[in-house]
């Protein structure tokens, strides 16, 4: 299996730097990119990138910019990187698909560990593994998603958050729980960053929308009305 290719895209060398070394002695093959013109062209031209790391404020293209870019034509995991902590920005981070966000300074060891669990469960699946649930089917393998037959279009992390609730279905989840193992952390912040991603999800199921049941105070549960 080839080492995962990650692209680091910031506009400080010293901060590139030190995310390589890092990502290089785990394994991993970096690719840099300055600013977000250069890694849409990186992108472009390299097939097999498998995850991003992307900084908010940089010329020319902002991550902000870049990510919308990058989510026209992929849906490979982007760890959003940021001087900023506030929680608004947090949140537009999620509404464009991103994956992990990480304010500076931060723990290279834990920007790791975040990646490694990242690609893990992006590459976890084994050859034809299906997911059923009332009209809603999950190719895992393809990473494909149909509802009555007709296929949707997910980002990585909502495939990865209505996979969970079809693994559980009819169980009650609280959004601790759900974030502690999809977003595979720890998170203490505000609830709504799972509500965030519950919303659009229902938007794209159509009439299985309705199939994410809110438990009011405490979370969600996937669950089929019985006709």
């Amino acid at each position: 299996m080839n080492e995962p290719k990650v692209l680091v895209v910031d506009d400080e060398a010293r901060m590139r730097k030190l995310v390589k070394d890092f990502l290089t002695k785990k394994d991993y093959t970096v690719v840099e990119a300055e600013d977000g013109e250069e890694a849409l062209e990186i992108m472009y031209k390299n097939k097999d990138i498998d995850l991003v790391i992307l900084d908010i404020m940089m010329p020319k293209l902002d991550g902000w910019q870049t990510c919308r870019e990058i989510r026209k034509f992929s849906k490979i995991p982007i760890v959003m990187l940021t001087a900023k902590a506030e929680e608004m920005d947090e949140l537009l981070g999620f509404e464009l698909g991103v994956d992990e966000y990480i304010s500076k300074p931060f723990s290279p060891k834990i920007l790791v560990a975040r990646i490694d669990a990242l690609l893990r469960r992006s590459n976890k699946i084994g050859d034809s593994d299906v997911v059923a649930v009332g009209d809603v089917e999950m190719d895992i393998a393809s990473h494909t998603v149909s509802v009555a037959g007709e296929k949707i279009d997910l980002s990585f992390k909502e495939f990865e958050l209505l996979l969970y609730f079809l693994e559980n279905k009819g169980i009650a989840l609280s959004r601790e729980k759900i974030l502690n193992n999809v977003w595979n952390y720890d998170y203490f912040g505000d609830a709504r960053t799972i509500d965030t991603h519950v919303k659009k999800l229902r938007s794209k199921l159509g009439k299985s929308g309705v199939n994410i049941k809110t438990i009011w105070g405490m979370g969600y549960k996937f669950e089929v009305d019985e006709k």
